[in-house]
């Protein structure tokens, strides 16, 4: 009776005079080392080995190349070059039971809908998910792996939410923060700052350092007065991330913390940087909602107060001081569809010409005529 076969395992091979190291032993193939002697990272590699030894080492037909295989390849050649890796991850985490077994030939509407109907996430989530599943399969396409990419369809993208702040509401956040303890107090009020005064999204604001140029993340320069959202040698991606010119109060506020010997703009107490200020932030909304109903100031929803309405709240406030399109779009790296369809009608400016031509009287039509239409800014 033949033995039955063990499978990809780990084994940890001493050597004489050196430290021992754990190698990966598979039936029918060579024994291979992980190159360590730590059990955690030799798991790591055998994880690795057990999801890779069954991809196809060619071109392959839709209906012989599983998508577990391109969310994997996907995962390891292409997500670690994004600006934001770990939304890749937590996608891929999302797709894989329900799509990972199965051929890319089994990507149809129908599935795709079925994924859709069986996921109680919301359609926006879903969307980005199966984005995630339709780059990954395009991926594996491109570089060879895959013969022939079919279509995914998405959910239909919902119409922007009004979501921001009044100057109440912020205020309300900014005594919040300095009811936090040591170790977020600074941290926050910074993030607030810099967020309300820039539109700078959460990441990018996290990793921003003092007066000195960086390849991996941006900076502040406070003696030109300038806010560099990106590294020199960062990955150029759809959310722009370009320079702008540093709002005066905010200057006022970067040069104290740099005489103060700041190092990063959204530094601890202990002058650490700080990568995520997510525990900081629960904490925040949980105070600032406390504050907000002792002084009956209504605020958003928990679900809604998240780092990423001060992007929206300094974008609305900055229309409703009257900034022009093609400003809010250069200073907020947004593109100018997004600013005109999202934030243009906070502008006092909107739709000035119509409004301002039916609260005329009216008057002939032979007058108009000769007169002409007026001009608009």
């Amino acid at each position: 009776m033949p033995r039955r076969e063990k499978g990809a395992r780990l084994i940890e091979r001493r050597r004489k005079g050196r430290s021992s190291v754990w190698v990966i032993k598979d039936t029918g193939r060579f024994e291979r080392s992980t190159g360590t002697g730590c059990r955690e990272e030799a798991e790591k590699a055998l994880a690795i080995h057990i999801a890779t030894k069954a991809r196809p080492s060619g071109p392959s037909a839709a209906e012989e190349f599983l998508i577990g295989h391109a969310l994997t390849i996907y995962a390891e050649e292409y997500a670690h070059t994004t600006s934001d890796p770990d939304r890749i991850a937590y996608a891929i985490e999302a797709l894989a039971p329900f799509w990972a077994d199965l051929a890319v030939s089994k990507i149809t509407g129908p599935t795709c809908r079925r994924y859709a109907s069986e996921s109680p996430k919301a359609p926006g989530t879903i969307r980005r998910e199966l984005s995630t599943l339709r780059a990954a399969i395009n991926y594996c396409a491109s570089e060879g792996y895959l013969i022939g990419t079919p279509v995914i369809t998405l959910p239909a993208a919902l119409e922007p939410r009004e979501r921001y702040l009044t100057r109440q509401q912020a205020a309300v956040l900014l005594s919040a923060a300095r009811r936090l303890n040591l170790d977020g107090r600074q941290q926050i009020q910074r993030f607030l700052i810099l967020s309300l005064y820039t539109g700078t999204r959460k990441s990018a604001a996290l990793a921003m350092g003092m007066n000195q140029t960086r390849v991996d993340a941006g900076w502040i320069d406070t003696k030109e007065g300038l806010v560099y959202r990106m590294g020199t040698q960062e990955r150029a991606t759809n959310k722009r991330r370009r320079p702008a010119r540093c709002p005066k109060r905010l200057l006022a506020h970067a040069r104290r913390w740099s005489r103060l010997g700041a190092k990063w703009a959204c530094e601890n107490q202990e002058g650490n940087r700080i990568r995520n200020n997510r525990k900081a932030w629960d904490r925040l909304v949980k105070i600032a909602h406390q504050i907000a109903s002792t002084r009956n100031i209504p605020m958003p929803d928990r679900k809604d107060l998240t780092p990423h309405i001060l992007k929206h709240t300094a974008i609305t406030w900055a229309m409703q001081n009257g900034a022009t399109i093609e400003d809010a779009a250069s200073f907020f790296s947004t593109s100018t569809s997004t600013i005109e369809k999202v934030y243009w009608h906070h502008s006092p400016f909107c739709q000035e010409t119509a409004v301002d031509a039916l609260d005329r009287p009216m008057k002939s039509t032979a007058n108009r005529l000769k007169r002409g239409p007026k001009r608009g800014r």
